[in-house]
């Protein structure tokens, strides 16, 4: 799915959230993760003045989209073998908390390093990393404890999209997967059981899967 149609999606229940705290009639908020797939996208957080309109149209030449975002963090890139993952959360019914949040789906995403024998860390930077090479990245959105925006877990993603890019604005990094670090093909549908069983584990919570034609989305 394109990244701005998935933005919509996720809005979509953010604002259902928000109209059910602000007592808006009928409004239902629902707690839930969205998985996707992107088509090659970079984006940016709310510092997009450190990205030139010139800078925007290089790497749109490379054959990808260009997104500017409401989140925090710096420029990454999603695409096709890299689980991007929206959970769209009322943190008032976990813990209201931004950084312990960031702090659980860091946990979540380590524990699924875990899960294929990987020794996986965070550290002062936000994201998860093997070594110094980061395997998940994190940018995130709260208003009023409604969480948006993403985590993503790279699989069996190309890096070289990454090579165009300082992911995240950290110069003299690199970027791994879980295919490159195995030496094994691992793609989204391995890593989606694992990722969510240790979501579940982290926010202590049951997950119940819906389809997206069954929510007409």
């Amino acid at each position: 799915m394109g990244f701005l149609d998935a933005y919509k999606v996720q809005t979509k229940f953010a604002r259902q959230h928000l109209d059910n705290m602000a007592g808006v009639h009928g409004a239902k908020g629902e707690n839930v993760v969205l998985l996707v797939q992107h088509n090659p996208v970079y984006t940016i957080g709310i510092r997009s003045k450190d990205y030139s309109e010139e800078y925007e149209q290089k790497l749109k030449k490379l054959g990808a989209e260009f997104c500017r975002t409401d989140r925090g963090g710096l420029i990454t890139y999603h695409g096709p073998g890299q689980l991007v993952a929206y959970p769209i959360l009322n943190l008032k019914y976990f813990t209201p908390n931004m950084k312990w949040y960031i702090c659980s789906m860091e946990k979540t995403m380590i524990g699924t390093c875990k899960h294929y024998g990987l020794n996986a860390h965070s550290t002062e930077d936000t994201g998860v990393w093997i070594g110094d090479r980061k395997i998940g990245a994190i940018g995130v959105h709260g208003r009023r404890y409604v969480t948006t925006h993403y985590v993503s877990l790279n699989c069996n993603t190309d890096l070289n999209w990454f090579k165009h890019i300082v992911p995240c604005g950290l110069e003299g990094k690199d970027v791994t997967s879980l295919s490159k670090e195995k030496g094994c093909d691992i793609d989204i549908n391995d890593a989606v059981k694992p990722f969510l069983e240790n979501f579940q584990r982290q926010f202590d919570c049951q997950l119940k899967y819906i389809d997206k034609e069954n929510r007409g989305i």
